[in-house]
């Protein structure tokens, strides 16, 4: 956020020129910068040999990144990493490298350019863009899936441990995680639940997927787990007592949601859970992540959007259940809980 004592000016400048910085992360993010100074600082000349750039011009990516936090010029022209750097490295828990790539790639960005496409007509600027809706786009464009499925696993890395951390789980013996990638919200679930059972539901090429990354089999809970193929607009598997889905329902209109919760609601036992790992828009002028990803929903789904609390409250009571607490957790996202009517 601008800094107060900064006249309005030089307030709005700096919020103007966002999308710069998000095409210097993503410059950063692409070449690997941060993976290849895990050991400690290096020249710039070093950097640019091992990733084919300019070494001036990649110097000065460098140079304006270290200015907002993202590098620190050790010595002239020698770079290391900082907090915010170290989250652009590929290999720890809290990497957010592959949504630096997704939110910088031009179609996102072309997408994104074409904001008020979508303000006029209220339909999704990527399919202005494209030609065609996001999820067609990413099942004909393997490059795009893989880009768009880490970035995913970026974001479930930073839920998983704020879920965790924030919501008790002790009850349910068997969970299916509906929609739920390659597994890795889910592993981490069993692995603190050792009593719990799990099912992976997700469309067949993505639990193709996971059975090939091996997530759960690395968590050391592939036993208590079974891997399910599908499609949430039609059934998700039956009997289980708690029903999870983490950033789902914010991809899609009120229609298309009631249709997946619905169909949660005829699979799950009567003291079945619903939890849903989503955004609530809080009200008044404070800042808040959901906000802008409200927007990249308008930009990029037909009818998806992050939603406040009376608004999951009705979603909730049209397809059958009562929402029965939202609980925060320390990431953005909060776990609604909803309960069979």
């Amino acid at each position: 956020m601008p800094a107060p004592e900064l006249p309005p000016s030089a307030a709005l400048i700096n919020l103007i020129s966002g999308t710069w910085v998000t095409q210097l992360i993503y410059v950063a993010a692409k070449l690997g910068l941060a993976d290849r100074l895990r050991d400690g600082p290096k020249p710039v000349e070093e950097l640019a040999s091992a990733t084919g750039m300019d070494p001036q011009s990649l110097y000065r990516v460098l140079r304006a990144l270290a200015s907002f936090g993202v590098f620190r010029e050790t010595a002239p022209r020698c770079f290391e990493l900082t907090p915010l750097a170290h989250c652009l490295r590929s290999d720890v828990p809290d990497s957010l490298q592959a949504v630096a790539v997704f939110y910088g790639e031009p179609w996102h960005r072309a997408a994104w350019s074409s904001l008020l496409h979508s303000v006029k007509t209220a339909q999704p600027a990527f399919n202005h863009v494209a030609g065609e809706p996001f999820f067609e786009h990413v099942q004909k464009h393997p490059e795009v899936a893989a880009i768009f499925d880490q970035a995913m696993t970026n974001f479930s890395g930073m839920a998983i441990g704020a879920v965790l951390a924030a919501y008790d789980f002790t009850g349910i013996g068997k969970l299916v995680d509906v929609a739920g990638g390659h597994g890795s919200l889910l592993a981490a679930i069993l692995q603190a639940y050792p009593a719990m059972r799990g099912v992976l539901f997700d469309m067949p090429t993505v639990i193709d997927g996971a059975r090939q990354k091996q997530l759960l089999e690395q968590a050391g809970v592939a036993d208590r787990c079974e891997l399910v193929g599908g499609d949430f607009f039609r059934a998700v598997p039956a009997g289980a007592d708690g029903y999870l889905m983490k950033h789902i329902i914010h991809d899609w209109s009120d229609d298309h949601a009631l249709n997946i919760l619905r169909n949660c609601r005829r699979a799950m036992s009567p003291s079945g859970r619903l939890l849903l790992v989503e955004m609530v828009i809080p009200p008044g002028n404070e800042p808040h992540f959901g906000k802008l990803l409200d927007l990249e929903m308008l930009v990029m789904t037909q009818g998806g959007r992050e939603r406040t609390e009376s608004e999951y409250r009705a979603l909730l009571a049209a397809a059958g259940f009562e929402l029965t607490r939202i609980v925060p957790t320390r990431s953005p996202a909060s776990v609604i809980e909803g309960q069979p009517i």
